[in-house]
């Protein structure tokens, strides 16, 4: 065996050519990074935001680099949205085999200042908006033998934040449901993991410098305060989740993987 098999058989460990592949929260940001990734190792993606216009540049832009991607605007939050996506995806791609529930929002408010409307709107994107995107796939990907679900989390998910109540509680809860699901669907051959970022420069997180009221390039460098000095990239959580999406963690499931240059060490 020569390194060229070697090579050819590593390619194809890594490759996603013929999946089909759901990433809500996909217009922008890590939902979009981890899009275009899917597309250019070979996957066909359906694009899930509830922001029409970005979702549809955001598919236009894969488009352009030969990439085959369509952009539904969804509401995560709805389950008669959520069904009906599902549903149109399942017959515009004939099946799917890989589900990135990316979509997320985030209030930086304490526990007093929050409101019980703020307080379902963070849980209803990030917790719930996971639970009924999986409920309505995973059947699918039973029908079909199996498949893989990645969760995006957080850091703060695993420890807590300033002013981030609710944001904390919802990844926490992400990261259970994670475990809960991977022993659930583990038999049926859906694995199902979770991928921790931390500080990510997206909109969002400079979204949160603004809420603050603090000036967004000092936020931004105090981000980067941790063992690998500096901010993290919307690719470095993408190719993380690539890895948990292909036949490279065929025996991985129920497993946190944190992608925070060392924020959480």
């Amino acid at each position: 065996m020569d390194c060229m098999e070697i090579s050819e058989k590593v390619l194809e460990l890594i490759s996603l050519k013929g999946k089909v592949a759901i990433v809500t929260g996909a217009a922008s940001g890590i939902g979009f990074a981890i899009a275009k990734r899917f597309v250019e190792v070979g996957a066909s993606v359906a694009i899930l935001d509830i922001n029409e216009a970005k979702g549809e540049e955001a598919a236009k832009e894969i488009k352009k680099l030969g990439g085959n991607a369509r952009f539904y605007k969804c509401d995560v939050t709805s389950s008669s949205k959520c069904k009906k996506t599902v549903e149109k995806v399942y017959e515009d791609f004939g099946k799917i085999d890989i589900l990135v529930n990316s979509a997320g929002v985030i209030i930086r408010k304490d526990i007093v200042e929050l409101t019980e409307e703020e307080w379902s709107f963070v849980l209803g994107v990030n917790l719930k908006g996971t639970y009924l995107v999986s409920h309505y796939v995973i059947p699918y990907m039973i029908k079909s033998g199996g498949g893989s679900i990645i969760n995006i989390g957080s850091g703060w998910g695993l420890k807590g934040g300033p002013k981030a109540a609710a944001y904390c509680a919802s990844k926490g809860g992400v990261m259970n449901l994670t475990r809960a699901m991977a022993i659930d669907h583990g038999r049926q051959g859906i694995r199902v993991n979770c991928v921790c970022p931390g500080d990510i420069d997206t909109p969002l997180l400079r979204s949160e410098a603004v809420q603050l009221g603090e000036d967004i390039d000092k936020f931004m460098k105090e981000a980067a305060n941790r063992p690998i000095n500096r901010v993290g990239r919307p690719e470095d959580v993408a190719n993380a989740v690539l890895y948990l999406a292909g036949d490279l963690s065929s025996w991985v499931t129920g497993a946190i993987l944190v992608v925070d240059g060392g924020g959480t060490a």
